[in-house]
C-alpha cells in the first residue's frame, strides 16, 4: 500500500510540475510585464509557488472528502466499522502541500528568471 501512495504521490507531483510549467509558458508575457514595472524575482517565485500551493491542497482536500466518502459508503454497505483518524489525515494533507511545494520550486524558479525583455517579444 505504501507503494503504491509513493506512486501516486509522484505522479501527481509530475502533473503539478507540467500545469505550472504550462503555465510560465502561456504567461511569460505577463511575467515580463510584471518584471518590467518592478516585480522582484520573490515576487515571481511567490506567486508560482501559491498556484502551486493551492493546486496541490485543494487536491488533497478533495482526496480526504472522496476517500472519506467513499470509505463510509463502503463500510455501510457491508456492515463494517468506520473509522477516521484525524491525525493521519493531517498528515496525508500535509504530505500532499509538501508534493505540491516541491515540485512547483522548479516551474517558479524557471518564471522567475524570464528575461523581461525577450519575454515582452514572446508571442
Amino acid at each position: 500500500l505504501a507503494g503504491i501512495a509513493v506512486i501516486s504521490l509522484l505522479v501527481g507531483g509530475i502533473g503539478i510540475m507540467n500545469v505550472m510549467l504550462a503555465a510560465v509558458r502561456e504567461r511569460t508575457r505577463e511575467i515580463g510585464l510584471r518584471k518590467a514595472v518592478g516585480a522582484h524575482d520573490g515576487d515571481i517565485v511567490a506567486q508560482f509557488l501559491t498556484e502551486a500551493l493551492t493546486v496541490s491542497a485543494l487536491g488533497g482536500l478533495l482526496g480526504i472528502v472522496v476517500g472519506v466518502a467513499a470509505s463510509g459508503v463502503i463500510s455501510r454497505s457491508a456492515g463494517w466499522s468506520f473509522a477516521f483518524d484525524p491525525l493521519s489525515t493531517a498528515g496525508a494533507f500535509a504530505i500532499s502541500v509538501a508534493v505540491g511545494c516541491v515540485c512547483g520550486a522548479w516551474p517558479a524558479r524557471q518564471a522567475a528568471h524570464v528575461d523581461p525583455i525577450v519575454a515582452l517579444r514572446y508571442e
